[in-house]
């Protein structure tokens, strides 16, 4: 017989020894708010780590459900914004149950206190609006999702789990300012432009969690503390790969797609693949620095030639600006291919070698200030302002 509780111990356990849970609060919530009263009986598994995905089917398969339930792993529950086949792993997946580590990891950066107010962005299964509300009170939780269907569902996990937080319909870049001001926000999707009326219906004083993902590089955890004067300021704890808020997506399609007119064709000495590998830091520094881009990197699909290409892409247009470099190993030199009214590789190079030239600072030296102005990335300081 399967014991939720003998698996919540177990995945626990090996969150704490991964660092990703902590607070000894969260790990007795793992207990309090069973996962599996939460996963749908269908779903897509994506392992945390280089292990490939599989789906998994209650009513076929329940001791592989269960496994998955409680492993360190995202069940996708939507694709294509309902409209996909969950069990093909294929297309955009549109909602999840997000892995148990990343989850601890941005419930513990909330830093909650008894009674705080919090306003959750993307309800999802509802999983983590439980857990926030066997925090601090039901009464005390807001969650806002777009997708009526994926919040009714939520509404009737919750209920099993014996939570009624305030579940709403609705745009979460607006936030909920009927219930504002709140203590706490925490987001659950990706953002590439933060909205400002998340700082706006936060108390001075309050914290803003969420992943940020400006299109260049994987994306961050960032943390945000809300100011007297009406800014959120504050850093990247980590790294994080969520789904993009639904407005906020990019132009979906491969490279290839984004080609258009006759490039010019230079070289480059920089190897392409140093723009994946070097460090977390050369990605938040080109990023801040090489805004409203999406990049590509294909190997040969042979995959025994070594060679590659790197793109850089407009992230809102198919017709717009786009780069790409060719890695073949033994060259000297790499072709390098650009189009449109940005030369999108020139820029993301120089941002590479400027980072360089700061002497290689690490993810903890840079910061974001959110104002109604917009969005801010700083070095060292808030006052040394690397991009707007």
């Amino acid at each position: 017989m399967t014991d939720p509780d003998v698996l919540a111990d177990r995945l626990a356990a090996r969150l704490a020894a991964q660092g990703e849970l902590n607070d000894p609060v969260w790990r007795r919530a793992l207990h309090a708010v069973p996962r599996h009263l939460f996963a749908p009986p269908v779903a897509w598994v994506n392992p945390d780590g280089p292990a490939d995905g599989y789906p998994v089917n209650r009513a076929t398969g329940e001791d592989r459900w269960w496994s998955a339930v409680y492993s360190d792993a995202s069940l996708i529950t939507q694709m294509n914004d309902g409209v996909g086949d969950v069990t093909t792993g294929e297309g955009l997946a549109s909602s999840s149950c997000s892995a148990p580590g990343v989850v601890c990891v941005f419930l513990e950066e909330l830093r909650l206190e008894d009674h705080d107010r919090v306003l959750e962005v993307g309800t999802g299964t509802g999983w983590t609006a439980g857990l926030l509300s066997w925090r601090v009170g039901d009464v005390n939780v807001t969650s806002v999702e777009i997708d009526p269907g994926l919040s009714e569902q939520a509404a009737k996990n919750l209920a099993a789990a014996g939570f009624e937080p305030r579940l709403v319909v609705g745009d979460g870049a607006v936030g909920f300012p009927e219930a504002a001001p709140f203590d706490r926000v925490h987001v659950a999707c990706a953002v590439a432009d933060i909205p400002y009326s998340w700082v706006r219906q936060t108390r001075p004083g309050g914290i803003i969690v969420l992943p940020w993902s400006p299109g260049y590089g994987y994306g961050w955890q960032t943390r945000l503390h809300v100011m007297p004067d009406g800014t959120a300021v504050g850093g990247f704890p980590g790294r994080a790969g969520y789904m993009l808020m639904r407005a906020q997506r990019p132009v979906l399609g491969a490279a290839f797609d984004f080609v258009h007119g006759t490039p010019d064709e230079t070289v480059t000495r920089l190897d392409p693949r140093r723009l994946v590998a070097d460090s977390d830091a050369a990605d938040l520094a080109v990023a801040a620095q090489v805004p409203g881009v999406q990049t590509r990197l294909y190997f040969d699909e042979d995959g025994d030639t070594g060679e590659a290409t790197f793109w850089v892409l407009e992230r809102e247009t198919k017709r717009g600006s786009w780069a790409s470099v060719d890695y073949v190993p033994g060259r000297a030199e790499f072709v390098v291919q650009q189009y449109g009214g940005r030369r999108l590789w020139d820029e993301v190079e120089a941002a590479y070698w400027r980072w360089n030239g700061w002497g290689r600072p690490e993810r903890d030296r840079f910061g974001l200030t959110i104002s109604p102005d917009g969005q801010v990335v700083w070095l060292d300081s808030p006052r040394n302002v690397l991009a707007r």
